[in-house]
């Protein structure tokens, strides 16, 4: 899977959805390890061979070092939103409130803006006009522009205001091969330095509201930006192209968000913007790349390997290669022993979607289509009697003892250990996908469209979840303590009351859940995101399984997770570590039973068995 999380769900990946995808719809991949949350958004960053910063809004400034992320202490708590520089020890930042700040390898100093008054507050003077962009050559000179038609000009020892003859808004700035320098902001505000240290207007036909601009080869510049459209009741975004002479709009066929950023990479100009909008720009063609998440996407960052990194609302961080994760975290350590898992004969080639260990009478049991259901029984797996004609996602234990099978169409059907009967229809087109049970007579199940049943020994009862998103996978300590997970990070709490909706860290789809307590419990999802809950906060392992991981569980000294491709991944309490399987079948649920032996099943009727350690 190429992490492209815009067109996949765990419903498609039952349905054995594990096909490549065209070079245009290619994914982006989030960047994890940054403590990062709904509170955070990022405009900016600056990379070399040494690390990376990243910055944002409250004065956000994160470096990532080769190993971890810290963030460092900024003199004024203004949003960030653009940085510049030669090299780390000669670094520029500018931000809200005319913020200028200065890295001088080692700390952050505040040079220019956020003046206050008597009283402590900011003053309504002059050199607290906000600043949005810097950009600056090798000299060491630079420009910075801001509201107000703002343009700021450092000489390599001090800054001074330069007259750029426009009250507009000004967001961008760049510098041309020649050494002229543009600028561009609000309602098609375009300006040009000459040489001389004169900012004249050029006269651009397209009002739009710029926000980035790239210098191309041959003296060529491209802009970007959007308008407000009464008629779409919402921005659409605008490329215009800069030849030396004129301007000229770019796809004109074409409908785009708002744009916010450009960046120029091995394959081509890169577009960002609203709602998570990215483009990949070749002379005339402009494809939209999926990129995993709806978030506003507000910057990118020019990497030393020659991808970019986009940055924006909700903490994202994102790019455009899977390659690039390894600058930030290594891939999962591959195990040494590939015989720990061996297959075994299930009998049939359906698909296998669940597989469940009864700890009242150590059994395991194994479902999948076609109402299949599978019991191990004395080393073997046997087939019980077909549970309906739709496909089982999920079994638990029956509050009489029986046995429970649960998934499409939301029926629930009971075996009594010689014949199956409907337990429960809910009449809509919405798959049932996980169920866990307190083993003391209270159920619950999760599934499509945010859907929650419960069983509290009399009948099933629809719960309101608070979402719509589809939720994978439930676990629970006890009947007052549930996490049930989803879409883009998503986790559902239960109090014993209400659910409440809180993010895991990440913006990847977690496809399940699983805990030794309320301060030690595990997540997985797609693209190999793993996270743990510690009790007081989430933390997204940096590092990766690559392959989307679909079930895990564990037992008081050692987690499993499987997934995609045959992937399996253990965690020894100490690290994670790749788990060869000896197959390329996708594995789609995980069992651990009371010996500690783990149990795996997935497509065309895989069953693995691994012996405990």
């Amino acid at each position: 899977m190429d992490g492209a999380v815009e067109t996949v769900s765990r419903r498609g990946l039952f349905r054995g959805n594990f096909g490549a995808r065209s070079e245009a719809a290619q994914g982006w991949y989030s960047v994890d390890g940054l403590p990062a949350g709904a509170d955070d958004v990022f405009w900016d960053g600056w990379a070399d061979a040494h690390g990376l910063f990243v910055v944002g809004d409250h004065g956000a400034i994160n470096h990532f070092d080769g190993e971890d992320w810290v963030r460092q202490p900024c003199p004024a708590p203004v949003p960030i939103h653009a940085l510049w520089g030669t090299d780390r020890a000669n670094l520029w930042a500018v931000g809200w409130m005319g913020l200028i700040l200065h890295h001088n390898g080692e700390v952050w100093s505040q040079v220019r803006g956020c003046v206050v008054d008597a009283n402590g507050k900011y003053a309504s003077v002059q050199e607290n006009t906000p600043l949005f962009d810097i950009c600056g050559g090798a000299d060491g000179r630079a420009w910075a522009v801001g509201d107000r038609g703002r343009i700021l000009y450092f000489d390599g020892a001090d800054w001074t205001v330069e007259d750029s003859g426009t009250r507009a808004h000004l967001r961008a700035v760049v510098i041309l091969d020649d050494g002229r320098v543009m600028a561009s902001g609000g309602d098609g505000t375009v300006l040009m330095r000459d040489l001389d240290g004169s900012w004249q207007a050029l006269d651009c036909p397209v009002a739009s509201n710029f926000t980035a601009a790239l210098a191309l080869p041959g003296g060529r510049v491209l802009l970007a930006g959007g308008r407000y459209f009464i008629q779409a009741n919402g921005f659409q975004g605008d490329l215009v192209m800069w030849d030396g002479e004129g301007f000229e709009k770019q796809f004109t066929d074409m409908e785009f968000s708002r744009f916010r950023a450009l960046g120029q990479t091995g394959k081509g100009v890169v577009a960002l913007g609203d709602a998570g909008q990215i483009h990949l720009i070749d002379d005339d063609r402009a494809d939209r790349l999926q990129s995993g998440t709806g978030h506003d996407l507000l910057g990118l960052v020019d990497l030393p390997s020659g991808d970019v990194m986009a940055v924006g609302d909700y903490g994202s961080l994102l790019v455009g290669d899977s390659a690039a994760l390894t600058c930030f975290a290594p891939a999962i350590q591959s195990g040494e022993d590939p015989s720990n898992w061996s297959e075994m004969t299930s009998g049939t080639d359906r698909q296998l979607w669940g597989i469940w260990h009864d700890p009242k009478q150590d059994m395991l049991f194994a479902c999948g289509e076609e109402g299949t259901v599978l019991a191990l029984d004395r080393g073997k797996w046997e087939a019980l009697p077909p549970a309906g004609a739709l496909g089982i996602h999920d079994l638990a234990r029956a509050p009489d003892g029986g046995l429970l099978a649960a998934g499409q169409l939301g029926e629930i059907h009971h075996f009594d250990g010689t014949t199956w009967s409907k337990h429960f229809d809910l009449f809509m087109d919405v798959t049932i996908l996980s169920m866990w049970s307190d083993g003391c007579g209270q159920i619950f199940a999760v599934g499509d469209e945010g859907l929650v049943l419960h069983w509290a020994g009399a009948n099933w009862e629809r719960m309101p979840s608070g979402t719509k998103s589809a939720l994978y996978g439930v676990w629970g300590m006890d009947a007052e303590h549930l996490l049930a997970v989803g879409d883009f990070g998503q986790v559902m709490r239960w109090n014993g009351t209400r659910w409440d909706e809180f993010n895991a860290g990440t913006e990847h789809f977690l496809f399940d859940v699983w805990g030794r307590s309320l301060s030690d419990i595990f997540v997985v999802g797609l693209s190999g995101t793993i996270g743990h809950f510690d009790g007081a906060r989430w933390h997204i392992t940096p590092a990766r399984a690559r392959n989307d991981l679909l079930a895990l569980t564990g037992t008081d000294t050692d987690v499993v997770a499987v997934g995609a491709a045959g992937a399996a991944a253990r965690f020894d309490g100490h690290r994670w570590h790749m788990d060869p399987t000896g197959t390329t079948a996708g594995l789609r649920a995980v069992a651990v039973d009371g010996a500690g032996r783990y149990f795996a099943a997935g497509d065309g009727g895989t069953i693995l068995f691994r012996d405990a350690e």
